[in-house]
């Protein structure tokens, strides 16, 4: 007891005693810093006295895919921010391949008694992974917010740019430039937002089976499905994310061509440093901005006993025009 007391003590700024009276209840102690030292409690692994234990942390899980993204270490700078404001800490929980798993991420918060949690771009996006850890959060009833387009029936309201405005955007300032030839980008088959985009792309074209090359979510691996589309003819390329705009870049360098001149390219998120590649990135923007400051909106509208609706709220992306694209070469 006596090291908890000091370990906590030292956590939150206060004296061994300011801790002892709000473990025991005692008056006398200010809204704030009993806020602060029952936070510092689930930070440091310790339990919270039984009386206490009904009350949840003012912590909020933020679990994101990775941060290889620069996407996503910018949402989580907007999310943090506006969590902060409202007087909630955010808990980071990067998922990767060899990391710990967006389940364990979620038992771990659970356990920690987190006051609710935002996801972006997670597993709920993916129509064949596990989504047992997302109805656990549900049957508990725990506030939770989904970023990006989501699989049907989860019951969480979800925030989300809308794929099929940036598809319409990307394809029409292709087309304005005269390109004719077409291809685009995508992630793996059951990726949701993956499959709004081709079915946006396959309404614009008018074909069933449009020039499209699936990949997994890295730079090289864009790169080598590029180099498909780009043998197939086409001229534009339409991309899922900035970083496979950035493997194409360099799938088209690779082939002795160049960008702009050669084959244009159409990134999606707008993410840091797309102005300052080479060619600087057209690409379409996610209004990152608002959707977390509306992610955190929601999520704390739960946290205080209100009902935010179950239902997707649409933001519109925007087209951002810089130097990877141009008209269509005259031998193209």
């Amino acid at each position: 007891m006596t090291r908890r007391l000091a370990e906590v003590a030292k956590y939150v700024g206060v004296s061994e005693a300011t801790v002892s009276r709000v473990l025991n209840g005692k008056p006398g102690i200010s809204e704030a810093t009993r806020t602060a030292v029952l936070t510092a409690l689930d930070v440091l692994g310790y339990e919270r006295p039984t009386k206490l234990r009904g009350e949840r942390a003012r912590l909020v899980g933020l679990v994101l895919p990775e941060l290889q993204n620069p996407i996503f270490p910018a949402f989580a700078e907007i999310v943090a921010g506006a969590l902060a404001q409202r007087g909630f800490t955010p808990v980071l929980c990067t998922r990767t391949e060899e990391g710990v798993a967006e389940s364990a991420y979620v038992d771990i918060m659970m356990e920690q008694q987190v006051s609710g949690v935002i996801f972006a771009g997670g597993l709920y996006a993916q129509a064949d992974a596990e989504h047992e850890h997302y109805h656990r959060l549900r049957q508990r009833g725990l506030p939770v917010v989904l970023v990006n387009a989501a699989i049907d029936g989860l019951g969480f309201p979800v925030v989300a740019a809308d794929d099929a405005v940036a598809v319409d955007q990307a394809y029409g300032h292709l087309s304005s430039l005269g390109h004719t030839k077409i291809g685009l980008l995508l992630g793996p088959v059951d990726h949701v937002p993956s499959a709004r985009k081709l079915a946006a792309f396959r309404k614009r074209t008018g074909q069933k089976n449009p020039p499209v090359a699936r990949t997994i979510y890295s730079m090289e691996a864009a790169q080598a499905a590029a180099v498909r589309l780009i043998k197939e003819g086409v001229t534009g390329l339409v991309c899922a994310s900035d970083v496979f705009a950035l493997g194409a870049v360099r799938a088209v360098r690779r082939m002795g061509l160049r960008v702009p001149e050669d084959i244009s390219v159409v990134g999606y998120d707008d993410s840091l440093f797309m102005a300052c590649t080479d060619p600087p990135l057209t690409t379409v923007r996610q209004p990152i901005g608002a959707m977390g400051t509306a992610a955190v909106a929601m999520l704390v509208s739960q946290v205080d006993g209100g009902e935010v609706a179950p239902d997707e709220y649409l933001f519109d992306p925007e087209l951002v025009v810089r130097g990877s694209t141009a008209v269509v070469a005259p031998s193209a």
